[in-house]
């Protein structure tokens, strides 16, 4: 078979990406199709897609799309749209915000989402961008609009959570089959005692804030693992007991996972976090929104603890329960280790060999 793939935009290595190297890895000889590929902001993370072939849509030229590429979303159609995928039997799109499940594909071809998450600025009103009221409104709906009828296009989605899957069938009137990403883990170490650990992106949906008045409240130390837009805001606001790291390689985050009493992880609105599982990876338990998707994650009470609201005083009414209480390492472990690739991989494989043969099926069908 000919496989593409297809992705929203390469400007960062997040979670996205880690499904697509996944996806990549399972079909190395397949072309990536994406809106832009930043190699500026990708920086030493650009290496990861060194050896792959890269294939970037007209948005690559235009102006300032690196910078503003929110900017140019009623641009989407005309980016997808220009793609000519008729040449491939089998198109996986890893597609979020930017709508990369709206390429065209023609009959004969399976066409397979796995879906982050529907655009949430499209869809819920509380995740709208800044802006023009009424500008945004406009562009919006049509946009909303458009992205429905393109899901009807799409032959089966995949995505990373319960909570996402009910969102795809509220929105896309999709069913959608829960494959939770692939994560590396380390399968050993414990708690330490020294600090709490962040580790993720420093963007404000991520309510890294949160963390750090309830560590400076309780004069506890917390370490900050990561990069974004809000960086040089919270180093602002933070006092002496908060250490910025930056970020971190790959082979230095153990020793960090090992001096650690718990990963905080306080954002509310998180589908699926990486960090969590790579956390109790190295046997280190997890404190986490409870109203956020890594519920579906965190066993409570028993490789971490819920905090029930976004509030400091939750979590700091959470972060004191969590000393009084011991977690076992091999548990977290344990409960680390259903989310690995050994896991994903096979999953994976099945879910697309099932499609394939209903498709070949159903087209067969057709025909005679």
């Amino acid at each position: 078979m000919k496989v593409a793939l297809v992705h929203d935009y390469l400007r960062e290595y997040g979670d996205a990406e880690r499904v697509l190297a996944a996806l990549h890895r399972l079909y190395p000889q397949a072309p990536v199709y994406t809106a832009f590929v930043d190699l500026a902001r990708l920086g030493t993370a650009a290496g990861q897609f060194a050896d792959w072939e890269i294939r970037s849509t007209f948005a690559q030229h235009l102006p300032l799309i690196t910078r503003n590429f929110r900017a140019y979303k009623s641009w989407l159609p005309y980016f997808w749209e220009s793609l000519d995928l008729s040449e491939f039997d089998l198109v996986i799109s890893s597609s979020g915000e930017y709508l990369s499940h709206a390429v065209l594909t023609g009959a004969e071809t399976l066409h397979i989402s796995y879906c982050h998450t529907p655009a949430r600025d499209l869809w819920e009103p509380a995740h709208a961008e800044a802006g023009n009221r009424w500008l945004r409104l406009w562009r919006n709906t049509h946009l909303r609009h458009y992205d429905f009828y393109t899901t009807q296009r799409v032959d089966r989605f995949i995505t990373n959570s319960q909570r996402v899957a009910r969102r795809i069938k509220k929105f896309y009137g999709c069913t959608a089959e829960v494959i939770p990403p692939p994560i590396k883990i380390h399968g050993k170490g414990k708690a330490g005692e020294q600090y709490y650990l962040y580790v993720g992106q420093l963007e404000r949906h991520q309510q890294v804030d949160l963390a750090i008045a309830a560590c400076q409240q309780l004069a506890r130390p917390l370490w900050v693992v990561g990069s974004g837009d809000e960086a040089e805001r919270l180093k602002r606001e933070a006092g002496d007991r908060i250490r910025f790291l930056g970020n971190v390689s790959e082979s230095h985050l153990p020793e960090l996972y090992a001096d650690a009493r718990a990963l905080i992880f306080p954002a509310t609105d998180a589908d699926f976090g990486f960090s969590p599982i790579e956390a109790m990876g190295h046997g280190v338990p997890v404190i986490a929104s409870a109203q956020s998707g890594i519920r579906e994650i965190i066993l409570n009470y028993r490789t971490g603890l819920l905090f029930s609201q976004p509030t400091v005083d939750s979590l700091c009414a959470t972060i004191t329960q969590f000393e009084g209480l011991r977690f076992s390492a091999y548990a977290c472990i344990e409960r680390a280790e259903e989310f690995s690739e050994s896991v994903f991989m096979p999953k994976l494989k099945w879910f697309i060999a099932q499609a394939i043969d209903d498709h070949q099926q159903h087209h067969t069908a057709t025909k005679s």
